[in-house]
């Protein structure tokens, strides 16, 4: 894969609505604050990270399609709004020539449970306007109507990998000439049932929330400052075997490093979980840097936050090249290299 380029870059996470604010909670390397979040029927509280109350509230969020959006929708547009930047103002430009690859796990996990939450207790008062927020595709409907952008959109499901195929079909668009450019958005919300869910399988993970972007264009557009080298294969597995063969095949497909070079890993600090991941890189002569341990576990966010800042260390930089290792929590481990 050649010729495709980063041009921007943007971020919501725990550490607030700015690329900034994520590029400082990382740097600092200290584990948020967590905070408690109720569950029904529980009198011990699940614990997550929360994304925080915005001090300045964005502008768009007034915008009538996110009135009743759900907060996955709001931490996407943000995030898309950042890694567009001044381009935002070519109308023309983003109404027939900008794509939008959008990556979810959950999904409108808040308003699908309040919907069928609300369903049970009594369908005759059920809202049928939360409805149409519960589809996966719903932030990725309501950016391009904020945007006025025409061109293809789509909305990919999975695990944290999901992140990095949406990457690379959005490389394939511009190096087809489908789009001139594309925002990559991984993007998850928090709620007690993900949160419960995270804990039935990893205990001591941490829930989080937030969305991250990458602004990709063709090698036609000016003002770029890192270019996307390659993405693996996805390669499967089903068990914790089979996990640590992917894990090491991916790392196989990418270059086996230098010192000047930044390694952004989806470890979470978590003895076992982390197994594959660490065995594979365990020979990595770089630095690391590992957000979810700062961040939390938010799936296609949290593997979309290792692309922004690992893009992030190149244009300040502080590195030669970077690879972004994923090793998804239920499906694939996948990879890329940025330069």
């Amino acid at each position: 894969m050649s010729r495709v380029f980063v041009r921007g870059l943007g971020a919501v996470s725990p550490a607030g609505w700015s690329l900034p604010a994520l590029r400082a909670a990382a740097e600092h390397h200290e584990p948020l604050p967590v905070q408690s979040l109720a569950r029904p029927g529980w009198a011990e509280p699940l614990r997550v990270r929360q994304v925080p109350t915005p001090v300045d509230r964005p502008r768009i969020l007034a915008h009538p399609r996110l009135r009743r959006s759900s907060a996955i929708s709001h931490y996407a547009v943000a995030a898309a709004l950042e890694a567009l930047g001044p381009d935002v103002a070519d109308g023309a430009w983003v109404a027939e020539r900008l794509g939008i690859v959008v990556c979810v796990m959950a999904g409108s996990v808040c308003y699908s449970r309040r919907f069928f939450e609300e369903t049970l207790r009594d369908p005759a008062t059920a809202s049928p306007l939360v409805f149409p927020e519960t589809v996966f595709n719903a932030p990725a409907s309501h950016l391009a109507a904020c945007l006025g952008a025409g061109g293809s959109n789509y909305t990919l499901v999975g695990d944290n990998g999901a992140y990095l195929q949406g990457v690379a079909l959005a490389a394939d668009w511009l190096l087809n000439g489908r789009v001139a450019g594309c925002l990559v958005i991984g993007a998850e919300e928090t709620d007690w049932i993900m949160a419960d869910a995270l804990r039935l399988f990893r205990r001591r993970a941490v829930h989080s929330a937030g969305a991250g972007a990458l602004y990709l264009v063709a090698e036609d557009r000016a003002q770029t400052f890192a270019e996307l080298v390659a993405v693996t294969d996805a390669f499967s597995f089903a068990d914790r075997r089979e996990q640590v063969e992917a894990a090491r095949r991916m790392r196989a497909q990418l270059p086996a490093g230098a010192p000047g070079e930044l390694l952004c890993l989806s470890t979470r600090n978590l003895p076992g979980a982390d197994l594959a991941e660490e065995n594979a890189w365990g020979d990595w002569p770089g630095a690391r840097l590992a957000p979810k341990v700062v961040l939390g576990e938010a799936f296609t966010a949290a593997a979309a936050w290792q692309c922004v800042l690992a893009c992030e260390s190149l244009r300040r930089g502080k590195f030669k090249a970077a690879n972004v290792s994923v090793v998804g929590a239920s499906q694939q481990a996948i990879g890329a290299r940025f330069a």
